[in-house]
């Protein structure tokens, strides 16, 4: 899935100040508009998003909120979005998010998965975050899937919820395997963050951004590897780092180091 940004922006009046100088420009802005997704016809939550991959979001949200692990149909008119899924768990509360979503409340579910990946591809999937939304409105997240050596997915909203909804709901539609998947993300990975990635099976999360103490308690729990703060030479695992090629028998050379220091 490629990003989409069409309908996702519009140019507007404004002035910039140039340090010596007031002059009138248009800009181009993101568009947020609001979707009132249903779940086998019962209204399930309002939706701040960009308007795009809106299919792809509604599944994404459904599985990614653990409100179904699967989805039969997705339809979209106007401004209602409609999933239907067998064995659907309807919210028993809503919790509003740190990261600006809406959080159905169900606990993370456990990830199982033999993916592994090195230091090298860790720095690929950030590289690969190259938004044209940000780019023409400096006002959007971005999210990306990738799996098997490459770019499987891409999403942009002003949300960075939504854009993980959506790249879910791309692979859901599509038959990927998400335990086989890293998730790149352009955002701070609070708790509800990485709890989507936890319902949905996705294994590791690599960000730019930060994490929280609480997103670090979920992805432990969760058996999910998170990193972010990642740089140009550097980044931060702050869980299970056992998936990242290399760190276990760093981990024991240093071992073995320390006994011969102790002899």
């Amino acid at each position: 899935m490629q990003e989409e940004i069409e309908g996702c922006y519009q140019s507007v009046d404004a002035l910039k100040y140039t340090g010596r100088e007031f002059r009138s420009i248009r800009d181009d802005v993101c568009r947020e508009e609001s979707y009132v997704l249903f779940l086998n016809g019962i209204q399930v939550v309002t939706l701040i998003v960009s308007p795009s991959q809106l299919r792809e979001l509604g599944v994404g949200f459904v599985v990614s909120e653990g409100l179904a692990s699967g989805v039969e149909e997705v339809k979209v008119s106007g401004n209602t979005i409609q999933v239907y899924a067998k064995a659907a768990r309807l919210p028993q509360k809503k919790i509003t998010e740190s990261s600006g979503g809406m959080s159905m409340g169900n606990p993370p579910q456990k990830v199982s998965s033999a993916l592994t990946l090195t230091a090298e591809e860790v720095f690929h999937v950030i590289s690969e975050i190259i938004s044209a939304l940000w780019l023409k409105t400096g006002g959007a997240h971005c999210s990306v899937l990738y799996s098997g050596g490459r770019l499987i997915a891409m999403s942009s909203d002003v949300g960075r919820h939504n854009t993980i909804d959506k790249v879910i709901g791309f692979a859901i539609l599509n038959r990927i395997d998400l335990s086989l998947c890293i998730l790149g993300c352009t955002g701070r990975q609070p708790a509800g963050m990485v709890t989507k990635a936890a319902h949905a099976g996705v294994p590791v999360i690599v960000s730019k951004a930060a994490t929280t103490q609480k997103g670090i308690a979920i992805a432990e729990e969760a058996g999910v590897t998170l990193i972010g703060r990642v740089r140009e030479n550097a980044f931060t695992i702050y869980t299970h780092p056992e998936r990242i090629m290399g760190f276990l028998e760093s981990k024991k050379a240093r071992k073995g180091g320390r006994r011969c220091q102790r002899k």
